[in-house]
């Protein structure tokens, strides 16, 4: 699998994404056909909040430190779904724990199927409430997709999957990342699921990545 973010074709949106982030879920199962539709390509970039929010002095997500705000997150992601035709179930735990899905995608960045990869992972977690750490949620979420998953949950656990993803990590904080999801179309940052489709109009008149 290719181990840089080197495109290997136009892009016009990166989005930067977190598997155990509420509003990434509603960006992630979107962002695919809404770029295609408006003829843009997607860059995936999946990074951990964990380390993102330790730098700004949180030891969890603010969802968690205040619970207003974590309430009304709740009731608005009931909202959101609704409205977006998405399906929702209320995970049991968060955030959950996300690492080695999160090592699974970051070399596959420019996989062809790395986007029915992330949504199956996604359902895994907001849908079907699964732990979607547990090695068999990793192996069940690319089954048909790649002719080994066993290779990929292998791979994921080799010290290159764990420094490309901490790479990464490190490389959002230096774009001056704070939450999930984030789309950038050149240097323009978008933040929150909410900015998606303002995110792909950018992209679509032409400001996209140089």
């Amino acid at each position: 699998m290719p181990s840089r973010d080197t495109a290997t074709g136009p892009v016009a949106i990166e989005c930067w994404f977190e598997f155990g982030s509420t509003y990434s879920y509603l960006s992630v199962m979107r962002i695919e056909d809404l770029a295609r539709a408006a003829g843009v390509a997607v860059a995936w970039r999946p990074f951990l909040l964990g380390p993102i929010f330790r730098e700004l002095g949180w030891n969890t997500s603010p969802f968690v430190l205040q619970e207003a705000k974590g309430r009304y997150m709740w009731r608005d992601m009931e909202r959101q779904c609704a409205r977006l035709g998405l399906p929702w179930c209320k995970p049991s735990a968060f955030p959950r724990r996300a690492l080695l899905p999160m090592r699974v995608a970051s070399p596959a960045v420019h996989e062809p199927r790395m986007g029915a990869f992330c949504r199956r992972v996604m359902l895994q977690n907001w849908v079907e409430d699964r732990e979607i750490d547990d090695a068999q949620a990793v192996l069940d979420a690319p089954d048909g997709l790649v002719p080994d998953a066993q290779a990929l949950l292998d791979a994921a656990q080799a010290p290159e999957a764990k420094l490309r993803l901490r790479e990464r990590t490190e490389a959002a904080a230096a774009r001056g990342i704070f939450g999930a999801p984030t789309f950038f179309t050149g240097d323009e940052m978008f933040w929150g699921n909410d900015r998606l489709e303002e995110a792909i109009a950018c992209a679509g008149a032409g400001h996209g990545l140089p």
